[in-house]
């Protein structure tokens, strides 16, 4: 019995050994050899680097030796090991752990299967990375042309949405998945701006053109350790090579190190090219296109001090046609880089070929340096909801659940974990768990608190175990519980009080028989107070009596004024008042705000008369029907009448009328005056002409006309500049919690303004958010943050206005419907990550726009809807960028028959953030001797490739 606290203590040494291993190094690096027995790593050789055991990032598979005939001198020391997860369940995942949430990061994974189960059936598995597919690994074609003993390496570059990342292999029922090692490189944000959010880089090649070994370079020569392969030809191509510095751009994307590039190749004849070629692989996993889009990136830097008269300028060819519309010349010894942002696919053959050639103005051969071609996958899958991976991850550790809770919880939906429910909406929001059910899972010890932090979880079967100690009274916060069973353990004290609170309310159903030791004292668990129900009958009795005596005489009052109206034929009612008696007479009375009104207050009979007896309806909304009508001037306004069937009652109308009241400004709709006669309540607007944003969008306008794109820019600017009025230039700030494009109304000039303020909240004190009991909104355009928290806050109304501006760039509804229910700003991420151009932006506009403030407006869209408030910008922030726009789309207009080459250098101001989207381009990064190029030899405007090739 004494040695149960030392093997106690040993465990938890051995556990914070692991998990200390289980860190990045000092430099960020993780490096893994997988399969490796013990807890002792190594330093590897060649690049001095320290790698761990897989132990502490992964709790499941068996180690592995390949057959001692392929561990020879040719096979790196990390492959000779591997770990299997045969008998493993479907998925099984490496968890990297303590990143930086959206840094960008390459993850590499080898594979050597060497024969290491005996079996000689090499397997076909999936590869993730988070939730989103990554690549099939088929090792049976691999071993069929290259041998059982051939090492498969993948890389990819990926933004990192939280601060951890997995890499889970997928049995698909073809053999059964292994991996030999998994390393992780911290790159720079601005590093590889076609890695996205929504776009990740999968490594097809990386090339170094012209060493005279067959050594690679990787770290310490390349700090971010990206493996360079040698490529040279002696036949066909010759070296060029110098031991001075080659420098990057000052604004560098890549960071391509001085040992790749002081190597190139130029042809032997200086009438060929230098060539690069690859076979397309397809990817059927990938929804919508099996087709890869690719990525090139080549890099150039002049080696040579060239002869006074010579000319060295170059051509790039993409399957033989120019992938830029003229030629351009490296700086020497600084890096010249060459790129497309959008990815390329080839419809033709699943062959590509690029080559590197001499301009007619040439006098010397082409050369190349180095050059990096990848494929793109999407990365727009999301997954659960970080505080409930964080809890039920908890709860798996606590009570080592052995089931199949390896990688997301909830996503993909075929692999979520046994006995969990999960909600999946239609907007870009995350699952979240909402039902967990352990019973009889063998569960020991107290209720783990982190039960108490899954806020979506309706049903909790904890039953038939061996859970002891009190219940936590924390339970009862959980705001969607409505079944929480904990019958069959062996709990002890009483019932907490808020729990027994919910119960009594009729929101909980609480199960708890069997167990021994619970409510063991009386009445602690009485769900109804004896003494609570003799004191609700003492106060519920006089009360019944107190109401039925007012309502005597409310109708013996009622009655008398009655009949004394009948005797007196010639009173008279003020024009403005009326002698109805109704409810809302003492919400008005409640809200005397409304008698201080600066606008007109009309009578029901005078609103009669101005629609011509509500003859035409204009439109509908929550509230009711809005109707067409003339004031005694000849003044068009708009009326909306409350229904009495609507759901938005009294309280969204003085909330609007107050509001209208006290806001003044050019892009708010204007309030003229208001009713509330009776039963009747209305409200008198300025008539807007062009109706709504939305059927301007969908088309069903009256004129039927497409918006162009700058009426679309202006009409979302003059939008963002009435919400920014509202968040900034009130006092206090007022929360519209309902954008949207039928709240966006035209008039006659085609001038915007916010309409509809029934569901405004207006902030209190120093507070930086309203909390309501009532979630509020639209499908669609709802704050995927504010449904989880009940906070709603200026960053809401942000997300909303990004899903409008995201309807004007690509004409379509905040929900498409087909082929499945999708929110548009998840679509519109799917089709950028698949390349997809054409499908986002309406076809409509005809391309006439500048293509460079679309897609400003794009990426402005995607970081309003970011699903982090923290993440998205503010109104201020938006009304800035759709000023410079529209500062993009006049230059546009004036020069729209200018070509040139699109530069980033120093002073250029083209900085791309590391998650923007950018135009269907190509570019070219040079620097000369002197310094960057200037606008003078080369105009900094967008170009594309002259080549359409198809995507």
């Amino acid at each position: 019995m004494a040695a149960g606290p030392w093997l106690l203590l040993l465990c938890l040494a051995a556990g914070a050994v692991l998990q200390a291993r289980a860190q990045p190094d000092s430099k960020g690096f993780i490096s893994i050899d997988c399969g490796l027995s013990g807890n002792t790593g190594y330093v590897s050789e060649t690049t001095k680097l320290s790698y761990v055991t897989d132990a502490g990032f992964i709790d499941a598979g068996t180690n592995h030796d390949i057959s001692d005939e392929f561990m020879t001198e040719y096979v790196d020391k990390l492959s000779y090991t591997a770990r299997s997860f045969a008998g493993a369940g479907v998925r099984n995942c490496y968890t990297l752990r303590s990143l930086v949430s959206g840094n960008k990061y390459l993850i590499r994974a080898t594979f050597t299967y060497g024969n290491y189960d005996g079996l000689d059936r090499p397997p076909v598995f999936d590869l993730y990375i988070g939730v989103n597919y990554w690549y099939t690994l088929d090792f049976r074609y691999l071993t069929k042309y290259y041998g059982i003993d051939e090492v498969m390496v993948k890389e990819a570059i990926v933004v990192v949405p939280d601060n951890f990342v997995q890499v889970c292999l997928v049995n698909i029922g073809d053999g059964t998945p292994f991996i030999s090692s998994l390393e992780l490189r911290p790159l720079n944000r601005t590093h590889y701006p076609q890695a996205t959010v929504a776009q990740g880089l999968s490594l097809d090649s990386r090339l170094n053109f012209g060493p005279m070994t067959s050594d690679i370079i990787r770290y310490p020569d390349d700090p971010y350790d990206r493996i360079w392969d040698p490529e040279y030809a002696k036949l066909i191509w010759t070296e060029i090579t110098t031991t001075q510095k080659v420098r990057n751009l000052d604004n560098d994307l890549f960071g391509v190190p001085s040992a790749v590039l002081q190597t190139a190749v130029m042809p032997l004849n200086a009438s060929k090219s230098v060539w690069l070629l690859w076979d397309s692989e397809p990817t059927p996993k990938h929804d919508r296109d099996p087709t890869p889009g690719y990525i090139i990136i080549l890099h150039f830097a002049e080696l040579e001090v060239l002869p006074r008269n010579a000319v060295r300028e170059l051509i790039v060819l993409l399957d033989d046609k120019p992938w830029f519309t003229t030629g351009f010349t490296p700086g020497y010894l600084y890096e010249t880089v060459a790129y497309n942002t959008i990815p390329f696919t080839n419809n033709r053959d699943h062959l590509y070929m690029l080559d590197v050639v001499a301009s007619g103005n040439a006098t010397l051969p082409p050369y190349l340096n180095a050059a990096e071609v990848f494929s793109v996958f999407p990365t727009t899958d999301l997954g659960t909801d970080s505080q409930d991976v964080s809890a039920i991850t908890a709860i798996k550790l606590k009570y080592n659940v052995t089931r199949n809770w390896m990688g997301d919880p909830c996503v993909p939906q075929t692999m979520a974990w046994d006995r969990l429910t999960c909600s999946y909406t239609v907007d870009s929001s995350h699952p979240r768990i909402t039902s967990v059910n352990l019973s009889s899972s063998g569960l020991n010890g107290d209720i783990s608190a982190s039960f108490t932090k899954l806020k979506a979880v309706t049903h909790l079967d904890l039953s038939n175990n061996n859970l002891i100690g009190s219940i936590p009274d924390a339970l009862s916060q959980l705001p969607s519980l409505t079944l929480l069973d904990l019958s069959g353990n062996q709990l002890s004290g009483s019932i907490p009080s808020g729990l027994l609170k919910r119960i009594r309310e009729g929101s909980l159903n609480l199960r708890y028989g069997s167990n021994q030791d619970l409510c063991s004292n009386g009445n602690s668990c009485q769900t109804h107070s004896k003494k609570n129900n003799k004191l609700t009958l003492y106060i519920a009795v006089p009360a019944v009596l107190l109401v039925v005596i007012v309502l005597v005489t409310i109708i013996l009052i009622w009655f008398l004024k009655r009949k004394k109206k009948g005797s007196m034929d010639n009173s008279i009612t003020p024009q403005n008042e009326t002698i109805t008696s109704h409810p809302t007479a003492n919400v008005e009375a409640n809200y005397g705000s409304l008698r201080r009104l600066e606008s007109r207050r009309f009578t029901y009979k005078e609103l009669e008369k101005i629609t011509n007896n509500f003859q035409q309806v204009l439109g509908q909304g929550g509230f009711g029907y809005v109707y067409n009508g003339f004031l005694e001037d000849g003044t068009q306004v708009a009326v909306k009448l409350r229904s009495h069937s609507s759901n938005q009652g009294v309280k969204e109308f003085l909330a609007e009328a107050e509001i209208l009241t006290r806001i003044h400004h050019m892009n708010l709709v204007s309030m003229i005056g208001y009713c509330m006669d009776g039963e009747y309540m209305a409200l008198v607007y300025e008539y807007m002409s062009e109706g709504t944003l939305q059927e301007h969008i969908q088309g069903s306008n009256r004129s039927g006309a497409c918006l162009s794109w700058p009426q679309r820019l202006r009409i979302a600017l003059e939008s963002a500049q009435g919400l920014e009025y509202l968040h900034k230039g009130c006092n206090p700030p007022i929360i519209h919690r309902d954008v949207k494009a039928t709240n966006i109304l035209l008039n006659m000039k085609l001038e915007a303004r916010i309409a509809d303020f029934g569901l405004s909240k207006a902030f209190t004190g120093n507070d930086h958010h309203v909390s309501t009991n009532t979630l509020v909104g639209t499908p669609g355009y709802a704050d995927p943050e504010y449904q989880a928290t009940m906070q709603p806050t200026t960053k809401s109304d942000v997300y909303s206005f990004g899903v409008v501006l995201m309807e004007l760039v690509t004409g379509k509804p905040a929900i498409l419907r087909e082929p499945v229910p999708v929110n548009i700003i998840r679509w519109a991420r799917q089709q950028l990550a698949q390349g997809n151009i054409e499908a986002v932006v309406d076809g409509r506009m005809g391309g006439d726009y500048d293509a460079n403030s679309v897609w400003k407006v794009v990426d402005m869209a995607l970081k309003c809807s970011a699903y982090s408030s923290m993440q998205r910008p503010t109104m201020t922030d938006v009304v800035a960028q759709l000023h410079e726009c529209i500062q993009l789309e006049i230059g546009h207009v004036e020069d729209y028959a200018n070509t040139g080459f699109y530069t980033h250098g120093s002073n250029n101001g083209q900085n791309m953030s590391y998650d923007s989207y950018t135009t269907d381009q190509s570019s070219i990064v040079s620097k000369t001797t002197t310094g960057y190029e200037t606008e003078q030899n080369l105009r900094r405007v967008t170009i594309h490739p002259t080549n359409q090739v198809a995507r």
